[in-house]
């Protein structure tokens, strides 16, 4: 496993980390003995930061990790992320009432006096543009109960906002073969700024794994099976925002460029590890052996001159005009 710092906190986190959302839920189902055991082997392949949410089965992942804390003398940072528990996502709802309860919240089920990172969980567009939710972070820094903050993002334009305020850690966005837009403008702003860049969804839902075919069934708790057109939230959040027929063709394309011994998704996690602004890929996994397939993109070589150029026409031929301008 390799290692790169995260923007101005002093942290050196594992390029490739851990994404908790599948092990907390909408993602199907998911037993607690499985995701404790691939949690213990993200720790024993090197990684040493997790991303979680509150609202990832009501915070259940956030009680997992805090089961592998107790169990594990290894230290590891832990990401969480407040905003989502909103019933509505308004802008008046980021107050500071409701951010100290969400992050007092966090505290307990992580069961931990400060949060290592929190981060506003893509929150509507306007809050970005609300200088005190920025002040209430900072009093939550000053206080003890956060290390750290960052924000979670939907769209670029957000991104580019966010890194105005000062104390803007971190920054988690969809980054992967089939969201490329973070490149054309953000990452050069980010590291100009020493911003971290956390890249999630680096899989595209499970499409860039190539495990997903026409005859691929979700169960009805799986976002994939109720969100393909933002039914629940963001579209973009599914596969990518890229049609289901189209993402299928994109990979058949993609699989002549896996190197030998090597699997689609460690292609395409390799592929986001090529851009130095990017801190760390943050892949979910529910079972060990899916653990064992991310980390390995660590030690995969670069990718040629040649494939990534083949990416690039691929993007920009199938699946730019989908996704480009939206987020």
């Amino acid at each position: 496993m390799k290692y790169r710092e995260l923007g101005r906190t002093g942290w050196k986190v594992s390029e490739i980390s851990f994404g908790a959302w599948a092990i907390g839920g909408a993602w199907g189902d998911v037993d607690d003995k499985d995701s404790l055991a691939a949690l213990n082997a993200a720790l024993d392949g090197g990684v040493n930061f997790f991303d979680t949410a509150d609202v990832y089965g009501d915070g259940r992942s956030e009680r997992l990790l805090a089961k592998l804390k107790k169990e594990r003398r290894e230290p590891f940072r832990i990401a969480t992320k407040a905003g989502r528990r909103l019933p509505k996502q308004t802008p008046e709802g980021y107050n500071r009432s409701n951010l100290t309860a969400w992050v007092e919240r966090s505290l307990r089920n992580l069961e931990t006096d400060t949060i290592d990172l929190l981060q506003l969980h893509c929150p509507p567009t306007t809050v970005y543009y609300m200088p005190e939710v920025f002040t209430v972070l900072d009093d939550l820094v000053k206080t003890g109960k956060l290390l750290h903050y960052g924000v979670s993002v939907e769209k670029v334009e957000e991104a580019l906002k966010a890194i105005e305020y000062p104390n803007v850690q971190s920054v988690q966005i969809i980054f992967n073969i089939f969201r490329q837009r973070p490149v054309d403008l953000f990452f050069e702003e980010a590291r100009k700024r020493n911003v971290g860049i956390l890249a999630r969804v680096p899989l595209s839902s499970g499409m860039l794994t190539g495990k997903i075919t026409q005859k691929s069934s979700f169960a009805k708790d799986d976002h994939r099976n109720f969100n393909r057109q933002g039914e629940a939230f963001d579209r973009g959040e599914t596969f990518s925002g890229v049609d289901f027929e189209t993402g299928l063709r994109a990979v058949e394309e993609l699989k002549s460029l896996v190197p030998d011994k090597a699997t689609l998704a460690q292609l395409a996690l390799r592929w986001i590890l090529e851009y130095p602004a990017v801190t760390c890929a943050i892949p979910g996994a529910k079972r060990p052996a899916q653990v064992a397939e991310n980390i390995a993109a660590s030690d995969l070589k670069p990718i040629s001159k040649e494939s990534m150029k083949k990416i690039a026409a691929l993007y920009a031929a199938e699946i730019k005009p989908l996704v480009h301008q939206y987020w």
